[in-house]
């Protein structure tokens, strides 16, 4: 997506400003949450809890974050989040990890509910990336953490790109949730094998 940068002369801006019309809508996006899952029999005598997604501070902030090259970041000015990166995926993966119905419960660690098993990960990249073609990028690594032993029972890592269908916010947008989507289902999937292979009784 094309950009330019251009620095104007303070009192220059001063008379534009001051010309200026009403200023222009800042517009917010947000990812796809699943429906609320209906109760159902669940596949493991297990309570999970959801710790919190750390992240670089531009993911703990609401703009959109564009990648321009290896090193190079910006941020648009007129198009946010409705809620910071890491907040959106966390809130995400609670609810796929209901909707799947393998869990006797999942819980946010910072609720009163009790548990020891927390699902806990880190936001990395949650950006569009600028080239020949506009892609959606997102990495991120989870783990499966026991407070009581104090141990990483499991962990994943996914970075994975997705092509935008066009060059609009909107449609990077799209991409990114398209994106996000594939990798949580990436982590219940494994998180339902580990317990498979590892029954509550053994954990």
């Amino acid at each position: 997506m094309h950009r330019s940068i251009r620095f104007v002369p303070a009192a220059l801006l001063a008379v534009g400003l001051a010309g200026c019309g009403s200023p222009k809508p800042i517009q917010y996006y947000a990812v796809q949450i699943p429906a609320a899952p209906t109760p159902a029999a669940h596949t493991y005598p297990v309570d999970v809890l959801v710790g919190r997604i750390s992240g670089p501070t531009v993911l703990e902030s609401a703009p959109i974050v564009y990648r321009t090259g290896a090193t190079a970041l910006g941020t648009y000015q007129y198009h946010r989040w409705v809620d910071p990166p890491v907040d959106m995926v966390k809130a995400k993966l609670l609810r796929l990890l209901r909707s799947s119905g393998e869990y006797r419960s999942v819980g946010d660690v910072e609720s009163p509910t009790g548990g020891d098993l927390v699902v806990r990960g880190r936001l990395y990249e949650f950006n569009e990336v600028d080239g020949e073609s506009i892609s959606a990028l997102v990495t991120m690594e989870f783990e499966l953490y026991n407070r009581k032993t104090a141990k990483i029972l499991w962990s994943h890592f996914y970075s994975q790109t997705e092509p935008a269908q066009g060059k609009e916010v909107t449609e990077v947008v799209q991409a990114l949730d398209r994106n996000l989507d594939r990798g949580l289902k990436e982590v219940i999937a494994g998180l339902g094998q580990y317990f498979a292979a590892n029954p509550p009784a053994k954990i």
